[in-house]
């Protein structure tokens, strides 16, 4: 990471599906679109893994997500983030990112969802970085 790097950080509660999917996708989008930020994520209550589906979705696009593991939100990553991304985790009720100007996607939880609807809870978050890419560079970032 570079001192002029722009960071985008998606968050949610368990850090384990949705904010796990936005951060590869974004870092892959980026890189082939040659967008020099870089995603991370984050949860309030991180979970033990990230979702066994979500890693069996995001495969069928080549993307490894096994051995990611879902991490802390903390106030260094607020800090140090341009875009801060809510995923639908109710962030008045859970999310501590609501001490920050955020953008919530408001998309649905893959937990205990068969991997069909997880498909297309990743789709739509691959659709939604996808147009965050070409806004940001719109906006030279």
């Amino acid at each position: 990471m570079t001192a002029n790097q722009p960071i985008v950080l998606f968050v949610c509660v368990h850090n384990s599906g949705r904010s796990q999917m936005g951060e590869a996708f974004f870092n892959y989008l980026a890189k082939v679109s040659r967008n020099t930020a870089v995603a991370y994520s984050a949860g309030t209550q991180p979970g033990v893994r990230v979702n066994p589906t979500v890693v069996l979705a995001m495969a069928e696009l080549a993307m490894d997500l096994s051995q990611k593991q879902p991490a802390l939100l903390t106030q260094d990553m607020l800090d140090s983030s341009q875009r801060v991304i809510t995923m639908g985790c109710n962030v008045e009720e859970s999310c501590p990112a609501n001490m920050v100007v955020t953008e919530d996607w408001a998309l649905e939880d893959p937990k205990d969802k068969p991997l069909e609807k997880v498909i297309e809870i990743r789709d739509e978050v691959k659709r939604r970085v996808e147009e965050l890419i070409d806004a940001m560079g719109q906006q030279g970032l």
